[in-house]
C-alpha cells in the first residue's frame, strides 16, 4: 500500500501560512471588511468627560430649566440634542455663558446610566450654597428630616416645600443623599427654590432651631394629638423621620410635640413624601 505524506506547504509553490493565535492562516481584512466578512463599524465619539470635582451633573427639563432661570446657580456645560435646546429657546431661557454640547441620546445614557431619565439635556453645574442654620428667619416653616436616605423621597420633599414655600429642608451631612442627579429630578426644579441646610448633629440643630423661635412637632404615628387639631402657628419646624424606623430617641426628645396624621382608612401610615405635604397643608391651612 502506498503510504501518504504529509502536506508540505512549501512544496509545489505554496506559501507559509501566517501566524495565527490558532494556527490558521490569516486571511487578514479584505475590502474594509473583518474576518466575518462584516465591514467595520464606525467609531463612536469619545464619551462625555466627567464633572470636574466639586460640580454636580442635573438632568431632566424641569430641573434643568429651573436651574438655568436661577441667578444663584453657575453652570459651566450644558449637554443637550436638538429637540432640548430647541425646548429651551421655545421657553425663552437664555444658556449665559454655558458652554454647549450637542450630544446624542445614548451618550447621555452612557455618561449617566441606564436609570437616569434626562430627556435628553443635563447640565454640569456648581452645587448650591448652604445656608447656616443660625441666618434663618424666625418664620414660615422649615422641614427637618432625620435619615432619610431615598434620594426620590427627598426630591419629592423637595418638590413639595418649594411649592408651599417652605423656608428651608434640613439634612444631615450623613445619611442623606447629595443634592444631584436622582434628587433633582425627583424634585423637579424644588432645588433651586428651597435651599437645603446640612448639620452635622440633628439633635443640636433641633435645640437651634428652637431658640430662634421655632415650634418643633414631631410627626409620629404614634403621637398624642392629630396635626390638624394642633393648628399650630408659624414659625414651625416639621421634623419627620426615616420609614420604618421612624424618628429617632434623641429627635424625638428635641420636639416640643410630637402629633400624627390620622387616616379614615385602613392604612395608617403613609410614604414620608406623602406625610410631609400633608403636614404641610394642615400647617399653611392653619396659618
Amino acid at each position: 500500500m502506498k503510504r501518504s505524506r504529509p502536506y508540505d506547504p512549501l512544496s509545489k509553490g505554496g506559501r507559509p501560512p501566517r501566524d495565527g493565535a490558532d494556527g490558521r492562516r490569516d486571511r487578514g481584512p479584505e475590502n474594509g471588511r473583518r474576518d466575518s466578512g462584516k465591514p467595520h463599524r464606525q467609531q463612536d465619539r469619545p464619551g462625555i468627560e466627567p464633572p470636574r470635582h466639586g460640580r454636580v451633573m442635573l438632568y431632566g427639563v424641569h430641573a434643568v430649566h429651573e436651574a438655568l432661570r436661577n441667578p444663584k446657580r453657575r453652570i459651566h456645560r450644558i449637554l443637550a440634542g436638538e429637540n432640548a435646546l430647541q425646548r429651551l429657546q421655545d421657553a425663552g431661557i437664555a444658556p449665559g455663558k454655558a458652554e454647549i454640547l450637542h450630544v446624542r441620546p445614548e451618550e447621555l445614557d452612557r455618561a449617566l446610566g441606564p436609570d437616569a431619565v434626562h430627556q435628553g439635556i443635563a447640565i454640569e453645574a456648581e452645587p448650591l450654597p448652604s445656608p447656616a442654620l443660625e441666618d434663618l428667619a424666625p418664620e414660615g416653616v422649615v422641614i427637618v428630616l432625620d435619615q432619610v436616605t431615598d434620594p426620590h423621597n427627598v426630591g419629592a420633599i423637595l418638590r413639595t416645600a418649594a411649592a408651599f414655600a417652605a423656608k428651608a429642608l434640613v439634612l444631615t451631612e450623613r445619611h442623606s443623599p447629595g443634592a444631584t442627579g436622582v434628587l433633582a429630578k425627583a424634585a423637579s426644579g424644588g432645588l433651586e427654590h428651597c435651599p437645603i441646610i446640612h448639620v452635622g448633629n440633628l439633635a443640636q440643630a433641633l435645640v437651634k432651631l428652637g431658640d430662634l423661635g421655632f415650634l418643633r412637632i414631631g410627626l409620629d404615628s404614634e403621637g398624642p394629638a392629630d396635626l390638624r387639631d394642633l393648628a399650630p402657628e408659624p414659625p414651625v419646624a416639621l421634623v419627620l423621620g426615616a420609614e420604618g424606623k421612624g424618628l429617632r430617641r434623641l429627635t424625638r426628645e428635641r420636639c416640643d410635640a410630637l402629633a400624627r396624621l390620622d387616616m379614615p382608612g385602613a392604612i395608617r401610615s403613609l410614604n414620608v413624601s406623602n406625610a410631609a405635604a400633608l403636614a404641610l397643608f394642615s400647617v399653611c391651612k392653619a396659618r
